[in-house]
């Protein structure tokens, strides 16, 4: 059977990698089942996939990634003759999916799904559909688990999709590396095979989950008062079963901290939060901190941390660009560029200005900056606000401040002047000459250097004139 010009065909000689198999976010070693060594003997399993991805700290991590890096635009570039990057007119014909992949997801869609199937499965597959030129003209994320990469004989490699109507594969098919664009996460086990974060904190998500089903069970059926009764004496058994009976009325479900007030000489103690309720808070925290571990995500993104090291939200955001959002941008850039076929001169990027667009102030000053150190035109500057352009906006403009020290020992400053050198005791201050004035330049345009030097000299006899009288 042909499709898009492909040989499809069912070969023999292909076997998927490792043993791989579609289906949960195991990856190549499958979806491990104990948390620690023992873990099955002792009853003790993981949390299905759905149950982990509804831990509150896994699904901040997952959600938050997805959303940063899908809120960027993709940007086609061309590289001019100068060796700089410049922008192409969105319209180009050249990459005309970056602007609306598929007929039933935005941009924004897209990228979100692609990022999401790379951290909860380590794998995203990405489906070219060509026309009858050859072009592509649609970009479809596959669900990866109906995507198992097969190996031939000859070492390369094919993808074996199944049945997703969704996404325009409407039967079974093997299509070659070349129609689908794979990004994987970490491939710990096989070079074809990327494995979710979740493999290492699904125990840690596990546990979380565990405490937070046991506390909301221990809550709902627990009778506690904010404080206890207790007396000295005894008291009868009727007013005992009346106690009890108010106690469960007022006191359990979501009466907890209510006042219990009582007669009969009781006493009411308040009761403070067990070692034990303390110390299972402190493993809830735990869990959250290891699953943000494996994510690469700074504490402070998902709300555990008040007390980040920098005061301002802008090296904040440079710290989790670089540790969590880094190597799935460029990944994503630099496979776009290979899928899409764009050659050499083409390039695709993702704008980055939309992490910065929710701090003006770092915004601002960065753009003071660019512009002032002659780095940015003026016109370019109001580009990236969005602002129109101005007349003489397209040239840098610098200051000129910094002056070799040698040039400014010997240019003389207008209203200064010089001092004269001590006259000698034994010459008559009559005797001391006085320059004749230069000759007048024959070029106009030494005006101001002739007033001058006419002022220095008319100085210069002023003073020994005084000199004269003195001396008198």
């Amino acid at each position: 059977m042909k499709l898009l010009g492909f040989e499809i065909t069912r070969a023999k000689a292909m076997s998927p990698v490792g043993g791989y198999a579609a289906g949960g976010f195991g990856g190549f070693m499958g979806w491990i089942g104990e948390s620690f060594s023992g873990a099955w003997q002792s009853g003790i399993r993981l949390e299905t996939q759905k149950n982990i991805l509804a831990f509150s700290a896994v699904y901040a991590c997952v959600s938050m990634i997805a959303d940063d890096i899908a809120k960027l635009r993709v940007k086609l570039v061309e590289q001019l003759q100068s060796g700089v990057w410049a922008e192409v007119a969105r319209n180009s014909p050249k990459a005309p999916v970056l602007g609306k992949p598929n007929s039933f997801q935005t941009r924004i869609q897209f990228f979100n799904q692609w990022i999401t199937s790379k951290l909860i499965h380590g794998n995203t597959y990405v489906y070219k559909q060509r026309d009858n030129r050859r072009v592509i003209t649609d970009l479809y994320v596959l669900d990866p688990r109906l995507v198992v990469p097969l190996v031939a004989d000859d070492g390369s490699v094919w993808y074996q999709c199944n049945r997703d109507y969704l996404n325009s594969v409407l039967e079974p098919i093997t299509v070659p590396a070349s129609e689908i664009i794979h990004d994987r996460a970490a491939t710990l086990f096989h070079p074809l095979v990327g494995i979710s974060p979740i493999y290492a904190c699904g125990g840690s998500a596990t546990q979380g989950l565990r405490i937070q089903s046991n506390s909301s069970r221990f809550f709902e059926n627990m009778s506690r008062p904010s404080g206890q009764l207790t007396t000295a004496g005894t008291i009868t058994d009727i007013t005992a079963e009346r106690l009890k009976a108010e106690f469960e009325k007022n006191f359990s479900s979501g009466n907890i901290g209510r006042l219990l007030v009582t007669g009969d000489g009781l006493k009411y103690e308040p009761m403070t939060i067990p070692a034990a309720d303390a110390q299972l808070i402190e493993q809830l925290r735990w869990t959250v901190e290891d699953v943000a571990r494996c994510f690469h995500v700074p504490l402070f993104k998902i709300g555990e941390s008040n007390n980040p090291r920098a005061t301002t939200i802008g090296p904040l955001n440079q710290e989790y660009y670089s540790q969590t959002l880094q190597a799935l941008i460029e990944s994503v850039e630099l496979l776009l560029e290979e899928g899409l076929e764009l050659g050499s001169n083409y390039g695709i990027e993702m704008d980055l200005d939309g992490l910065l667009r929710m701090d003006p102030a770092a915004r601002a000053d960065a753009t003071q900056k660019n512009v002032g150190s002659g780095v940015w035109t003026p016109n370019e500057a109001r580009a990236k606000e969005n602002l129109p352009p101005v007349d003489g906006g397209n040239t840098p403009y610098m200051q000129q401040q910094m002056w070799p020290l040698a040039q400014l020992a010997d240019r003389p400053l207008p209203g200064v002047v010089p001092a004269l050198p001590a006259p000698d005791a034994s010459t008559d201050p009559t005797e001391i000459p006085i320059e004749a004035p230069a000759a007048a330049p024959t070029d106009n345009t030494d005006e101001p250097a002739k007033s001058f030097r006419e002022f220095m000299l008319a100085v210069k006899e002023f003073d020994l004139e005084v000199c004269r009288g003195l001396m008198a």
